[in-house]
């Protein structure tokens, strides 16, 4: 009898992992096609700012570079990941790299 307890209380927890509820997640910046074309070397900050929203990443250490991150998964799988940097000499945006998030055409603007 013993034996059978155990074996119906294995059974019963390993069928409750298919019922574990995974929610989805979606961190850092999702930056949209339309938002990444209005970027233009030159821009002062605040006006990056304005375009992007607050940078996910500033390093204390490069205060010239600003990083916006993306990721999302589903069910803990990572669906789609994407980085962009922006590096400064001074106020005015003189280099950029990255791409826009590829989930992000037809979306509204980043938030900020």
């Amino acid at each position: 009898m013993h034996r059978f307890a155990l074996l119906l209380l294995a059974a019963l927890v390993a069928g409750c992992g298919s019922v574990v509820h995974r929610i989805e997640v979606q961190q850092g910046n999702l930056i949209a096609p339309e938002s990444f074309a209005r970027l233009k070397v030159g821009m002062t900050r605040a006006e990056v700012r304005n375009v992007l929203g607050t940078p996910l990443l500033t390093d204390p250490f490069r205060k010239d570079r600003w990083d916006y991150y993306f990721r999302h998964e589903r069910r803990g799988r990572l669906l789609e990941t994407n980085a962009i940097a922006l590096w400064f000499e001074g106020e005015k945006l003189v280099r950029i790299e990255g791409s826009p998030t590829a989930s992000g055409a037809g979306t509204a603007p980043a938030a900020r």
